[in-house]
């Protein structure tokens, strides 16, 4: 699930609030490229009688194309992630620079400064398309969000600009760093099916089998793939609280208990397993 850290639209507060009310007893924050949302919310839920998991979500890229990779369990306050996570949102704020100068070009000027100024203000939270996307709402340039994307910021449209960051097995790395778990978000949306064996040698943990853009077929498949692979599974509503992204509110979509403690179970033999390693140098 996502807050206002990244591009959700919900604060962390209101955000475990509706995850109260729908009964969701387990919960992670995934915000895109930043852990800024991770204290407030693990605060909340635990007012809220909810257990909490520090999460997040990474853009990789491979080829020009994204590839998202969910990080669980990670270390919030490890420095060398912060310093990998502020290069990421860096790269973002470069890209949306090069994208509101592009929409100019085409007649559509927007206050870049003020789309920034979020992130300006709060230096954890991530800027990203979705931004510029209200703004164009907001100016009359376009009707809704989901018109923005797909007649200007999506991939073949004329004001999308192809994404710098760090490669999938780069990203597995951090998150390992950072004590965490690595997962292929949505790999339906992803569309690198092909790739999931070497990712899974390459240090992939898990693969998002339950997720609000996979039908039951799509679930079942994903769900073989990660048992023959033997990778962990996860999943999740990936709720934003916007209409763009649809997929019900929060426990739409859910893990099963079992899959959850099997990573509970990863998470801590991999945590005695670095700690031995520290002992033992």
């Amino acid at each position: 699930m996502h807050t206002t850290a990244s591009d959700g639209k919900l604060t962390p507060e209101q955000l475990v609030a509706r995850a109260a009310e729908a009964g969701v007893r387990v919960l992670s924050v995934t915000d895109h490229d930043t852990v800024g949302g991770c204290v407030r919310a693990r605060a909340a839920c635990e007012a809220a009688e909810i257990e909490f998991v520090a999460g997040i979500e990474i853009t990789s890229v491979v080829g020009g194309a994204d590839v998202h990779v969910l990080g669980y369990f990670v270390d919030t306050r490890s420095t060398p992630f912060e310093t990998f996570l502020a290069r990421q949102r860096q790269h973002r704020v470069d890209r949306v620079r090069e994208m509101v100068a592009t929409l100019a070009r085409f007649g559509m000027p927007l206050d870049v400064d003020e789309i920034l100024k979020p992130g300006v203000d709060d230096a954890s939270r991530a800027i990203g398309r979705p931004y510029i996307a209200r703004a164009l709402v907001a100016k009359g340039f376009v009707a809704s969000v989901s018109e923005a994307f797909e007649k200007w910021l999506s991939r073949g449209t004329p004001a999308f600009v192809p994404r710098i960051g760090a490669s999938p097995e780069e990203v597995f790395a951090e998150i390992h760093a950072a004590n965490g778990l690595a997962s292929l978000a949505h790999p339906l949306l992803s569309k690198v099916d092909d790739r999931i064996p070497e990712y899974a040698s390459a240090g992939l943990d898990a693969l998002e089998v339950y997720h609000s853009k996979h039908d039951e077929h799509t679930t079942a498949r994903y769900l073989a793939l990660a048992r023959s692979l033997g990778l962990l599974v996860t999943g999740g509503s990936d709720f934003h609280a916007d209409e763009e992204h649809g997929g019900g509110g929060p426990g739409a979509v859910t893990l099963p208990r079992e899959d959850y403690e099997r990573l509970c179970q990863r998470r801590a033999a991999s945590r005695a397993t670095a700690s031995g390693s520290s002992i033992s140098s």
